[in-house]
C-alpha cells in the first residue's frame, strides 16, 4: 500500500506535461522599460505603456516620475547602446535618447515622458480596457 502512494505521488508530481513553460525576460532582443509620467497630465504613462507593450517591447512599470512639468520627452538608456533607446523612440514616435548607464535599475530603458507626448499628434490605438 505505502508502495501505490510512494508512485502515485511521485507521478503527480512529475506533471506529466512535455511543455516547457517561457521564462520571462529569457528571449533574446527583449527591452524591458520603465514608464514614468513627468508632463503633470495624467493617464500618460499608461498610454506609453500601451504603446510600447503593443511593439513587443517589455515594460515592467510605469508610473509617477519624482519630477514634474518636463517639457521633452526622455529616453535615458540604462543597459545597452542607442540602437535599444532608437527602438523606443521608434515605438513613441518621439523623445530625446541619452545614455546615463545604471546596471542597478535593472532595466535597459527608463523613459520620462514629457508635455511633449500629451500634445502629440498620433492615431488612436485599439486597446481593451
Amino acid at each position: 500500500m505505502r508502495l501505490l502512494v510512494v508512485v502515485l505521488a511521485l507521478a503527480a508530481c512529475s506533471g506529466g506535461s512535455t511543455q516547457n513553460h517561457p521564462i520571462p525576460g529569457d528571449k533574446v532582443g527583449t527591452i524591458t522599460v520603465e514608464v514614468l509620467n513627468a508632463s503633470g497630465r495624467s493617464g500618460n504613462a499608461r498610454i506609453g505603456t500601451r504603446l510600447l507593450r503593443h511593439a513587443g517591447i517589455d515594460v515592467v512599470y510605469f508610473g509617477n516620475a519624482t519630477e514634474s512639468g518636463l517639457d521633452s520627452t526622455r529616453i535615458i538608456v540604462r543597459r545597452g547602446t542607442t540602437k535599444v533607446g532608437e527602438r523606443v523612440r521608434a515605438a513613441l514616435g518621439q523623445g530625446r535618447i541619452e545614455v546615463e548607464l545604471d546596471s542597478s535599475k535593472l532595466l535597459d530603458v527608463s523613459v520620462l515622458l514629457g508635455a511633449d507626448f500629451a500634445t502629440a499628434g498620433r492615431p488612436p490605438l485599439e486597446f481593451h480596457p
